[in-house]
């Protein structure tokens, strides 16, 4: 009787050890990612309010080289690279949905700005 307890005790403590040892194997094994920081204090303007004629304007009190637009779920829209940055552009839409959209844009420094439209049906 003592032994089946005692074997049955060095059973489960050699149980609970390989799960840990597990779970720290998992938690080791997830790579770790880079978070870039955003810009804050960054004006960017983003105009007409919201987007009906499938194009807008974005101004930045800075050079843009980089824009992208994304739907809510994450698929590209659109992207634009200017090999010459700006600080004024106009973007068209090639037949949006209506709905919400994001605008990624990357200023020459390496600073990220993200904002949010919202893209209705011309009328």
């Amino acid at each position: 009787m003592k032994k089946s307890i005692l074997s049955l005790i060095i059973f489960l403590f050699a149980l609970t050890s390989q799960a840990q040892k597990d779970t720290v194997n998992v938690i080791g094994a997830i790579p770790q990612k880079t978070i870039t920081r955003e810009g804050s204090g960054i004006n960017v303007t983003i105009f007409p309010v919201p987007v009906r004629e499938n194009s807008f304007t974005i101004k930045a009190d800075r050079d843009m080289s980089y824009v992208k637009v994304t739907n809510i779920i994450g698929q590209d829209i659109l992207r634009m690279q200017y090999n010459s940055p700006q600080q004024y552009t106009k973007l068209f839409l090639d037949n949006p949905k209506r709905g919400m959209y994001l605008v990624a844009i990357i200023f020459s420094d390496g600073t990220k700005v993200v904002r949010k439209i919202m893209v209705e049906e011309s009328e």
